[in-house]
This record gives structure tokens, sequence and C-alpha cells, in this order.
């Protein structure tokens, strides 16, 4: 086994990241040999820092350099030139690879709710994450409902065009996010704007209604674990999912990218336990 292997997570304020004890358990599962760090670099400053992020077996990509990032790849990979973004990439013989992992991320865990993108599927804002969730849910045959603010329908009509250029026949329907229809009933709600994050955790994105004509709950944000969202569908008999999931299920992938390791979904569900865990704890 090589020796000195270094992997990071590259991003500018990290005060609050889970990734460094995600990691670390994925690899001592594995009896991998590793060292994990935190690196804070502004965006100035990280054509400075090339030679040192070169020098890693590996390393994860958060905001703001998801897209910046893109400069120090050699290849990318297809998830990568999808989103034009950059989340993963590893060091393979000094040629550097980069991935999107959260769209992994987000399939594994809808896979893992044992729900399907069948039917209706209604999305709550379409903003960074959200972007990509649009675009998985209507590749994969959802009947699309993105729900937004007004000043937010530009940016979803953007990604609608986005979807009908890699699926004509995609079907997305906008709709202003207090006008969203209720005698529609929706396979899954999914949440991916910040309405319920900390330290706002007494709001809730959608009225009772939309949750009552919904089968299954996949609210993006993980702090704090259980959102109103959440509670408001498991009280109502619904499958509800937050965002540790995706967070851990995007970090399996990478580890599938730098050493072809495989989970089971045991010791997975075990991390995201233990992180929802953490988060409780830290955030008391």
């Amino acid at each position: 086994m090589s020796q000195n292997r270094k992997f990071a997570i590259l991003g500018e304020t990290l005060g609050h990241t889970m990734s460094p004890p995600i990691h670390k358990e994925l690899f001592e599962i594995k009896n991998r040999e590793f060292e994990y760090e935190i690196l804070e670099i502004a965006p100035k400053d990280l054509e400075n820092n090339r030679k040192l992020l070169d020098s890693l077996n590996g390393y994860n990509i958060t905001i703001p350099h998801k897209m910046s990032i893109i400069d120090f790849t050699d290849e990318l990979d297809q998830s990568a030139k999808r989103y034009n973004s950059v989340n993963c990439i590893v060091n393979r013989d000094g040629k550097h690879i980069g991935y999107n992992t959260d769209c992994n991320g987000f399939l594994e865990t809808i896979k893992s709710m044992n729900v399907k993108f069948e039917g209706n599927v209604l999305l709550i804002g379409c903003g960074g994450v959200g972007r990509m969730m649009a675009i998985e849910a209507a590749l994969a045959g959802a009947n699309l409902y993105i729900a937004v603010l007004q000043s937010d329908m530009p940016l979803a009509e953007e990604v609608e065009k986005e979807i009908k250029s890699m699926k004509a026949d995609a079907n997305i329907n906008i709709v202003l996010n207090t006008e969203i229809d209720t005698n529609v009933n929706y396979t899954l709600l999914m949440n991916a704007c910040p309405v319920g994050m900390y330290p706002k955790i007494n709001a809730c994105p959608v009225e009772d209604e939309v949750i009552k004509a919904s089968d299954a709950v996949f609210d993006v944000i993980y702090n704090p674990i259980e959102t109103v969202l959440m509670k408001k569908a498991k009280a109502m008999g619904k499958k509800a999912c937050g965002g540790m999931a995706m967070l851990v299920w995007q970090a399996v992938v990478a580890h599938k990218i730098w050493d072809n390791d495989d989970y089971s979904n045991q010791e997975v569900q075990e991390i995201i336990n233990e992180m929802e865990k953490k988060v409780a704890e830290d955030f008391k």
C-alpha cells in the first residue's frame, strides 16, 4: 500500500464541515492509510496553491471553488461536464480527473428511500443543488413541477431550457410556490431551498396541504437533522429523509473513485446516523 496518502476538503469557510469525520469513517472501514485535512483557501489564492493541490491523492471541493477548480483538472467525467461543476478530484499517476458526485449522492439517497422518479415530482427551489435535482429527476422520467418565488422564475425557465436540450420530451411545469396545486398527487416532494435551515429552524417551505398531497419527502437540509417539513411528513405517516444521507452518499462515491471501494447500505446508514448525532450535539 502506498504510504502518505493525502486527501483534503477544499473550500473557503469550512468551520462546520462534516467532510473530515465522514471520510475518516469510510477510510477506516476499509483499513486505508490516509491523511485528510481541511484547506481553507480564498479564490484569489487558489492558483498559488496549485502545487499543494496537485500533490494530493484526491480531494473534495465545496463552495466557492466548484467551477474554478475545473482549470486544475486534466480531464472531466461526464457528471462534471453535465453540471460544469467539480466536487471531487482524483490524482491518477499525475493525471487529475474531476467528477461531480453530488448527483450520485442524490440518486443513491432517493434509491435508499425506495422511491422512484415516477409520476409527479415536486421540487421547491432550483438554484445550485436544486438545478441538479431538477435535471436528474426529469432525465429519469418524472413529470416535474418546479415551485419557485416570483424572483426565481427566470432561473427556473433557464433550467427548463437546459433540461429540454438534454431530453426534448421532458415534462416540466413551473409554478409559483404560493400556487402549488394540491389536487395533484406527488410521488415525491423535494426541498432544495434554505427555508427551515439552522438557525431559522421553525420555518417550513410549503403549506401542510402540499405535504398531504405528497407520498414521500426529501429535504436537502441536514442541519437540523429533522426539519419542520420532515417532522410534519413523518407525523402524516410519510417517508421523509434529510440531507445528511446525500452528503454521506456523495462521499461514498468519492471513495469508489479514489480506491474503487464499495460499502454496504448498512455501513452507509450507520455513518449517516453517527453524523446526524454529531450535528445534533454540535448545535444543541
